[in-house]
C-alpha cells in the first residue's frame, strides 16, 4: 500500500515537472522560429538589391551586406550604434564575442570601402519599391503623398571628417529653452552652429496606414563634394516628376516657402502642398497685395471638423479658403486658412479648391507630412544616424544608406500580413500591459527592441540565399518540427 503511494506522489511529482520543461522547450522553439522567420523576410527584402550587387562584388561580401544589417538590428547604443569595431563583434558566425570584432570590423570595412558599389544603387533599390508601392495604391485609387523635410546630422565634436558643413545645432536648440521651474535662460540670440552634415529626406505614404522611403540624401556645403540646397531639392524633385508625374502630392513645411522654390516646382509643373509662413506677400481674389495673415482677416470659418490625433485625442478644426496668387508663380494658387486647437494653419496648393471636401482633402494631405518628422527622429534616436566616425565622406554615406535600408525593413515588417508575425515578436521580447503601448498603431521602437533582444538570444542563420550550411538545416528542421508539432496539438 505504502508502495502504491509512493509510486503516486511520485508521479505527481514528476509529471507537472515534464510539462513544465516541455513548456520552457516550446518557448525556446518559438523563439527560434520566430527569428528565422523574421531573418527569412529580411532576405526576401533584400533580394532585388543582392542580385544587383552579386553582379558587382565577390560573394563574401554580399554575405557582408546582410550580416552588417543584422548587426546593425542588433546593437542598439546611441553614442556607438555605427562604430565599424562594434558592429563587427556581431559579424563572424553571430556570436557577438570580443574576439571576433577584428575580423568582423576588417570584413565589414572592406565592404564599405569597396569601389564597385555606392549609396545611388541603394537609392535606385528603394526608389524601385517605392514605385511598386505608388502603382498599387494608384490601382485602388488612393491618394499618393510625397512628405518632404529636411534635418541636420550633428558631429559638434568633429574636426577632420571629410565633407562637414557649418549647420544649425537643433539639439542646443532644444536645451536653450527654458523648463518652468527647473532652468531659466536668456531667450533669442544667434543660433548655434556646429560641424555636421545636412539631410534631405522623402516618405511615400498614402492618406491612411504606414509610410515607405522613397529617398534620404545627404550633403555638404564645403569641400569638393560642397552643393546648394536647392540644386539638391530640385535633382530629388526631378527624379520623382521623371517617375511619377503628377500622380503624387508633394507635401512641404515652412521652410521651402519662398518665391525660389516656387519657380522650381513650377519648371516641373509638380502638385504641391505648402505651409507658408504669414508675412509674406500674395495677391488675394480682389488682386490688392497683402500679407498673407491679412488676407481673409475677420472672416468666419464656414466648416468646421472635430478630428483626432495619433494618440486619440479629439480637438476641432475650423476651414475657410479663398484663392491668391503669388509674384513668383505664373498659376492660381489656393489658400487654405485652418484654425487647429490654438494655432492657425496657413496652407498653399495649386491642387484646385472649389468645395469643402477638396478644402479638407487639402488640410488632411498636409497632416500626413508628420511622418517625415518621426523617420528623423527615428534615425536620430534609435538607428544612431549621427554616430558614425568614418573620414571618408563617400563611406559615410555608404553606412548611412546601409541604416536606411533596416528603417526601410521596419517599415516593410508594419504591413498587414505581418500583423501575426509582429504581434508575436512583441509578445515574446517586449509585451507591454499599458494600454498606450498596446494601442500604438505603429510599434517602430518596441520592433526594434525585440528584434535585438531576440537574435541575441536566438541566433538568425543566413539560409534563403546562400547555399545552406549545417546550423542552418539544423534550424530549418527544428521550425518544421515546430509547426508539425503545433498542427498536431490543434
Amino acid at each position: 500500500m505504502s508502495i502504491a503511494k509512493n509510486h503516486r506522489e511520485h508521479q505527481e511529482v514528476f509529471f507537472p515537472m515534464i510539462l513544465k520543461y516541455d513548456t520552457q522547450q516550446q518557448v525556446k522553439q518559438e523563439k527560434q522560429q520566430v527569428s528565422q522567420q523574421v531573418t527569412r523576410e529580411l532576405e526576401q527584402f533584400l533580394a532585388p538589391l543582392l542580385l544587383i550587387l552579386d553582379e558587382l562584388l565577390d560573394k563574401r561580401l554580399i554575405r557582408t551586406c546582410v550580416q552588417s544589417l543584422v548587426a546593425i538590428l542588433r546593437f542598439r547604443n546611441l553614442k556607438q550604434g555605427l562604430l565599424l569595431s562594434e558592429l563587427g563583434s556581431y559579424m563572424d558566425s553571430y556570436d557577438g564575442l570580443s574576439e571576433t570584432a577584428p575580423a568582423g570590423t576588417k570584413r565589414l570595412g572592406n565592404f564599405i570601402r569597396s569601389k564597385k558599389w555606392g549609396k545611388k544603387i541603394v537609392e535606385e533599390y528603394l526608389l524601385d519599391r517605392a514605385n511598386t508601392e505608388v502603382e498599387r495604391m494608384q490601382e485602388r485609387g488612393k491618394r499618393v503623398v510625397c512628405a518632404w523635410d529636411g534635418s541636420v546630422l550633428e558631429k559638434p565634436e568633429s574636426e577632420k571628417s571629410e565633407g562637414l558643413s557649418g549647420v544649425v545645432s537643433s539639439k542646443a536648440k532644444r536645451l536653450r529653452k527654458s523648463r518652468k521651474g527647473i532652468v531659466w535662460n536668456v531667450q533669442g540670440g544667434k543660433p548655434i552652429t556646429v560641424a555636421g552634415m545636412h539631410w534631405i529626406g522623402a516618405l511615400m505614404t498614402g492618406m491612411e496606414g504606414v509610410a515607405w522611403v522613397a529617398m534620404m540624401d545627404w550633403w555638404t556645403t564645403k569641400g569638393k563634394y560642397a552643393t546648394k540646397q536647392r540644386v539638391q531639392e530640385a535633382e530629388m524633385l526631378a527624379t520623382w516628376i521623371g517617375r511619377w508625374g503628377q500622380s503624387v502630392i508633394h507635401v512641404f513645411d515652412r521652410g521651402y516657402a519662398s518665391a525660389a522654390w516656387l519657380e522650381v516646382v513650377q519648371a516641373f509643373e509638380a502638385i504641391f502642398v505648402i505651409r507658408w509662413i504669414k508675412t509674406h506677400l500674395f495677391f488675394d481674389a480682389d488682386g490688392n497685395e497683402k500679407r498673407l495673415c491679412d488676407i481673409g482677416r475677420g472672416k468666419r470659418y464656414p466648416f468646421h471638423k472635430v478630428i483626432s490625433d495619433m494618440n486619440g485625442q479629439k480637438f476641432s478644426c475650423d476651414l475657410w479658403w479663398t484663392q491668391v496668387r503669388h509674384a513668383g508663380y505664373a498659376d492660381q494658387l489656393y489658400y487654405v486658412k485652418v484654425r487647429v486647437g490654438g494655432s492657425i494653419w496657413r496652407l498653399i496648393t495649386n491642387e484646385s479648391v472649389f468645395t469643402e471636401e477638396q478644402a479638407w482633402q487639402v488640410f488632411f494631405t498636409y497632416r500626413r507630412r508628420w511622418k517625415i518628422e518621426m523617420s528623423f527622429r527615428y534615425g536620430k534616436s534609435e538607428l544612431a544616424m549621427e554616430s558614425p566616425r568614418l573620414w571618408s565622406w563617400e563611406n559615410r554615406l555608404k553606412l548611412l544608406s546601409l541604416v536606411v535600408l533596416v528603417y526601410s525593413f521596419l517599415l516593410y515588417l508594419l504591413k498587414e500580413i505581418y500583423s501575426s508575425l509582429i504581434e508575436q515578436l512583441l509578445r515574446l521580447k517586449c509585451h507591454r500591459t499599458g494600454k498606450r503601448l498596446q494601442g500604438t498603431l505603429v510599434p517602430l521602437y518596441r520592433i526594434r527592441w525585440a528584434l535585438s533582444r531576440l537574435w541575441d538570444e536566438a541566433l538568425p542563420l543566413l539560409g534563403a540565399l546562400y547555399p545552406p550550411t549545417l546550423e542552418t538545416i539544423s534550424a530549418l528542421s527544428a521550425f518544421a518540427s515546430f509547426d508539425g508539432f503545433l498542427q498536431n496539438q490543434g
